[in-house]
């Protein structure tokens, strides 16, 4: 069970000043979710907006014939669910959880009231959906001309980010679906990557011993995206001490 909300846990309501903090306090729920659960399909009328605390949930994209790949990942510095306060309320992708953990649960229409007064969130949601486009933009830019290998150093490096450990549970099967590749590919990358003393990999479960060979292995787009996001979030508006 998670404890009442506090500002640590997620960077948005960090980033959120003590007026806005209150308001929306009492309507956030404490979750807790499973590993391949599914918030929404392509194509749902989102009720509600989710903010990771120590999960990852993946952004995926799916065919009419089924395959799918991973546009984006969210964790503790974001939320699920931008197109509700984007003008959308529906959204063309699948939000899956990639690593179990919490989260808090917001009504969609408190997020709307709370955008709408045009306040810090406002201009927070902004920063942070530009953040998340730039993500999405770099993700295929590296799908479409790096390696298998470096493709899957940039998704552990970003998974890496969002967690609180150097340790995901993660089947190489899972990997590939969220790259879109085969497992083969994965199998063989990873396979690359423990030999290198890089990586620790044993029944699901990745252990990550050297991240800075991980990130000198990885391509331009990791570092893309993270400086990106850093940039973004250096921008915290009018926050009470």
């Amino acid at each position: 069970m998670l404890v009442p909300p506090q500002r640590t846990h997620n960077y948005l309501l960090a980033a959120l000043n003590h007026e806005e903090f209150k308001r929306l306090a009492p309507h956030l729920e404490p979750v807790t979710l499973t590993l391949g659960q599914v918030l929404c399909e392509p194509g749902d009328t989102l009720s509600h907006v989710y903010f990771p605390i120590d999960c990852i949930v993946s952004l995926v994209h799916v065919t009419q014939s089924g395959e799918s790949a991973e546009i984006a990942v969210v964790g503790n510095e974001g939320l699920v669910g931008i197109a509700l306060f984007m003008g959308g309320d529906s959204t063309s992708s699948r939000a899956v959880v990639q690593s179990a953990g919490n989260a808090f649960r917001l009504p969609g229409q408190k997020i709307k009231m709370e955008f709408e007064r045009h306040g810090d969130l406002l201009l927070l949601m902004l920063r942070y959906t530009q953040a998340l486009i730039t993500q999405i933009s770099q993700t295929a830019l590296c799908n479409r001309h790096h390696s298998i290998d470096q493709q899957l150093c940039r998704w552990l490096l970003l998974s890496l980010d969002r967690l609180r450990s150097n340790q995901l549970n993660m089947t190489q099967e899972l990997i590939a679906n969220m790259l879109g590749v085969r497992r083969e590919g994965v199998t063989e990358a990873a396979g690359k990557l423990q030999r290198l003393g890089v990586i620790e990999y044993n029944r699901g479960l990745i252990k990550v011993l050297d991240r800075q060979k991980l990130e000198a292995l990885s391509c331009e787009c990791y570092s893309a995206v993270k400086a990106e996001t850093d940039r973004l979030q250096n921008y915290i508006p009018h926050r009470d001490k």
